[in-house]
C-alpha cells in the first residue's frame, strides 16, 4: 500500500496505474463501517484508493473541526490489512491552495438547503466541492459512500449527474453495532450512559416506519416519534419523511420513502435514516 501525501505524488501514481480504480472518500478516524466500504469497493474495481481528509469547507463556525479525531497512522494500518492499493492524505493547502475564501465551489440547489442543510448552512457546498475535487484528483471509475449520510449520498449522486462526471456512485447500507446504532466517528463523543441510550434512534425509526405502513397518518406518527425521542433525552433537530430519490416532500402516491433523523444527545449530533416502501 502506498501513502500519497500530495497531489503531485497522487498524479504520478495515477499516471502509472493500469486497471479500474475505486475511491472511498473519508475524513479518517476509520471504523468498521469505513472498512466495509473498502470491501465493497474491491468488488467493483481492481484498485482501491482511500482518501483521508478532514474537510474544513464542510464545517460550520461552531462545529468540531479542531477536535475532529485525526488518526492517520492507525487508519493506514487498518487499510493495509484490507490490502488497499493507496491512501491519499493531502494537506489543506493541497486541496485549497488559494484558501477557502477564494475557492471555486459547487452547490447542488434545493436538496442542499433542507434537513441537515438547513441546520448546517454551507455544509453540502463543502461536501460537493471536495468530492468533485477528489474525483478530479483521483480520476476513479467508481466511488463508494455509506447510506448513513443519506442526504449527502443523494447530493453527490445529483452533482455527479449534473456535471456529467464519469464516475459510478455506489451506496452501501449503513453498518450498525449489535444494538442497532449506526457506526459513526462521532459515537466516540458519547458518554457510557449516552451510548446506552443512543440505539433508541434506530428503534424509533423502525417503529415509525411500521406505524406509517399500518396506515397511521404521517404527521401523527412523526409527532409521536419525536415525543418518544425527547422523553429519552434527545434534543431534536428534525425527524422527517421524504421521497427517497430526491428528498422532496412526500405525496400520497409516493411509495419509495425514507425516514431521516438528526438529534442531539448531550452535545453530540447523531443522524440516521431508514428506507422503506409504503
Amino acid at each position: 500500500m502506498q501513502l500519497l501525501k500530495s497531489l503531485e505524488e497522487l498524479r504520478g501514481w495515477r499516471n502509472q496505474m493500469e486497471g479500474t480504480v475505486a475511491l472511498v472518500p473519508t475524513m479518517g478516524n476509520l471504523h468498521e463501517g469505513h472498512l466495509k466500504l473498502v470491501d465493497l469497493a474491491k468488488q467493483h474495481a481492481e484498485h482501491v484508493v482511500v482518501s483521508i481528509f478532514v474537510n474544513p469547507m464542510q464545517f460550520g463556525a461552531n462545529e468540531d473541526l479542531d477536535s475532529y479525531p485525526r488518526t492517520l497512522d492507525a487508519d493506514c494500518l487498518a487499510l493495509a490489512e484490507r490490502k488497499v492499493t493507496a491512501v491519499f492524505a493531502p494537506t489543506v493547502a493541497d486541496v485549497y491552495p488559494r484558501g477557502l475564501a477564494q475557492q471555486t465551489f459547487i452547490e447542488v440547489p434545493e436538496i442542499s438547503d433542507i434537513l441537515c442543510g438547513a441546520s448546517r448552512p454551507g455544509h453540502f457546498r463543502g461536501v460537493a466541492t471536495v468530492v468533485a475535487k477528489l474525483f478530479n484528483m483521483v480520476q476513479p471509475d467508481v466511488a463508494v459512500f455509506g447510506e448513513k449520510d443519506f442526504q449527502q449520498l443523494q447530493v453527490i449522486r445529483l452533482m455527479t449527474q449534473d456535471l456529467s462526471l464519469p464516475v459510478d456512485i455506489i451506496g452501501m447500507p449503513t453498518e450498525r453495532a449489535d444494538d442497532g446504532l449506526a457506526l459513526s466517528s462521532r459515537n466516540g463523543y458519547l458518554s457510557a450512559k449516552q451510548r446506552n441510550i443512543a440505539p433508541v434512534i434506530y428503534q424509533t425509526l423502525q417503529q415509525t416506519a411500521a406505524t406509517i405502513q399500518s396506515g397511521t397518518a404521517v404527521e401523527q406518527a412523526l409527532l409521536e416519534a419525536q415525543e418518544h425521542l425527547k422523553s429519552k433525552g434527545f434534543r431534536m433537530d428534525y425527524l422527517e419523511l421524504r421521497r427517497r430519490d430526491n428528498l422532496a416532500q412526500v405525496q400520497e402516491t409516493d411509495r419509495q420513502l425514507v425516514l431521516l433523523v438528526a438529534a442531539y444527545l448531550g452535545t453530540t449530533r447523531l443522524i440516521d435514516n431508514l428506507q422503506f416502501d409504503r
